[in-house]
C-alpha cells in the first residue's frame, strides 16, 4: 500500500506579531461596531486566527477591548513624548502640542470613535485597566511643565490649570472628528472637508494661546 504523505507542518507564528495583528483588527471591529456589536469571530477571520487563540492571548472579549484601548492611548502618548516639547519655548510648545493633537485626531478617526464608545460605557474598562491612569498622566505632567515655564516668564496667565488646558486643546480637535457625521448632516458641511482643515487648525491654536495670554492688570 502506498505511503500516506505526511500533513504539511503548520506555519509557525510569531506570538508578538499575531497579537499585534489581532489588536489592529480588533480596533477596526470595535470602532465600527461598538463593544456590544463587535464579533470576536470576525476579528479571528480578519487575522487568520481563531477565537480560542484570541481568548488565549486576551482572556475575553472585554480583555481584548481593554487591550485595544491601552494600545491606542499608549500610541498617542508615545507620539507626544517624541515631540520633545520641553526643548521648545513655552508658546511654541503649546502651539506644537495643539497642532499635534489636531493632526492626530484627523489622521486617526477610529481613536475618537473608540473613546466615544468607552464614554458610553462610563469608562468602566479604563477604570479596570492596570496601566491606563499612569500612562495618561504624562500629558498632564507635560502641560504643567510648559505652563510653569510660561508663567515664570510672564507669558501665561497664572490661573491656567493643566487639566483645563488639556481639555481646551483636545475639545475642538476631538469634537470635529467624533461628531463629523451629525455635524455634517445637520449643517450640510463636512467638518473634515479639506478646505476647512487649515482654518480649523489655526482656530485651535489661536484659541489655546489666546486663553493663555497674561490677563491685563
Amino acid at each position: 500500500m502506498d505511503d500516506i504523505p505526511a500533513a504539511p507542518p503548520r506555519r509557525s507564528r510569531d506570538p508578538a506579531a499575531t497579537q499585534r495583528a489581532i489588536l489592529d483588527a480588533a480596533l477596526i471591529e470595535f470602532s465600527d461596531n461598538g463593544l456590544s456589536g463587535a464579533r470576536v469571530d470576525a476579528i479571528a477571520a480578519r487575522t487568520g486566527t481563531n477565537v480560542r487563540m484570541i481568548y488565549y492571548y486576551f482572556g475575553s472579549k472585554d480583555g481584548l477591548y481593554r487591550a485595544v484601548l491601552e494600545q491606542c492611548y499608549a500610541a498617542m502618548r508615545a507620539a507626544e513624548a517624541a515631540l520633545r516639547l520641553d526643548a521648545l519655548p513655552p508658546a511654541e510648545a503649546i502651539r506644537r502640542m495643539t497642532e499635534f493633537v489636531f493632526d492626530y485626531h484627523a489622521a486617526d478617526p477610529r481613536f475618537a470613535r473608540l473613546v466615544s464608545i468607552e464614554n458610553i460605557h462610563r469608562a468602566e474598562h479604563i477604570a479596570r485597566s492596570g496601566t491606563m491612569q499612569g500612562l495618561n498622566v504624562t500629558v498632564i505632567t507635560t502641560i504643567a511643565g510648559i505652563l510653569a515655564r510660561g508663567q515664570a516668564e510672564g507669558l501665561f496667565r497664572t490661573d491656567a490649570d493643566p487639566i483645563g488646558v488639556h481639555l481646551l486643546i483636545t475639545g475642538f480637535c476631538f469634537f470635529r472628528v467624533a461628531n463629523r457625521y451629525t455635524l455634517g448632516t445637520i449643517f450640510g458641511k463636512d467638518p473634515l472637508a479639506p478646505e476647512l482643515r487649515d482654518n480649523h487648525r489655526r482656530m485651535a491654536v489661536e484659541s489655546v494661546l489666546g486663553y493663555l495670554q497674561t490677563l491685563p492688570a
